[in-house]
């Protein structure tokens, strides 16, 4: 027997011994089956939200931010998130769903008619670092696929901090606004991954900013997180959220 042959043999025989060759499997899509709710026979939101109080909160220890009022979904029919592109989302973003919506600071309780449809806001802390939009919709019998959420809240500084940015992670799509300026898009096909997307360099005025976001989904979960950095890419702690 060769050299080569019984090289050949010896290294057949350690790749035998080491068992199989495992391969990366590839993500597979989400499937109505994959879907946690099914063994949710309780439909409420109380597992991940409680009532925002009128005392104001501050960001978790890594800064993001907890306190929101959120719209109940509006149905925007999607079978897939790879549509989610650029020119698609800005068309989306921009049409009008309902009266004064790109400055509207809505109250806990107050509706809007969007269509045929009357929807709530809702004034909330998340009770985990990200805001569980899905949960938010199934808990309330509303409309959880093929969905867009509008989400404001009212970050108070105590002094002007230059240089900021702002982190956003969300699943799926989504555009986030400061002060009524677009800061954040974020498209395509995505999940949810803190500081996923950041804003160019903005500036946090002393007292009250608004943050204004919009989130699309078509299959799968929908959630979002949001914080600021500072230039030494540093959460930003020390300010206030309120919802009004």
């Amino acid at each position: 027997m060769s050299i080569k042959t019984k090289a050949l043999l010896f290294g057949v025989g350690l790749l035998f011994l080491a068992g199989p060759v495992l391969h990366a499997q590839p993500e597979r899509p989400f499937r109505q089956m994959d879907d946690p709710t099914k063994l949710d026979t309780v439909r409420s939101i109380a597992g991940y939200f409680t009532p925002a109080t009128k005392s104001k909160k501050s960001p978790d220890a890594d800064g993001f931010i907890q306190r929101w009022l959120l719209l109940e979904p509006i149905s925007k029919p999607n079978f897939t998130n790879t549509v989610f592109t650029d020119s698609y989302l800005r068309k989306a973003f921009d049409t009008l769903y309902f009266p004064d919506q790109f400055t509207i600071l809505p109250k806990n309780g107050e509706k809007v008619r969007v269509g045929d449809n009357e929807l709530t806001w809702h004034a909330l802390d998340s009770k985990n670092f990200n805001v569980k939009l899905f949960r938010f919709a199934y808990g309330l019998h509303k409309q959880v696929y093929g969905v867009i959420f509008w989400a404001v809240t009212i970050v108070n500084s105590p002094e002007e901090v230059k240089n900021v940015r702002m982190a956003v992670g969300s699943n799926s799509a989504s555009m986030w606004w400061l002060n009524g300026e677009e800061a954040v898009l974020l498209s395509g096909d995505r999940r949810m991954v803190m500081d996923d997307c950041v804003s160019p360099r903005l500036t946090l005025n002393k007292g009250k900013n608004i943050i204004r976001g919009v989130v699309i989904n078509g299959p799968g979960m929908s959630d979002f997180c949001v914080r600021f950095l500072d230039e030494n890419g540093e959460p930003v702690r020390n300010l206030t959220i309120t919802g009004k």
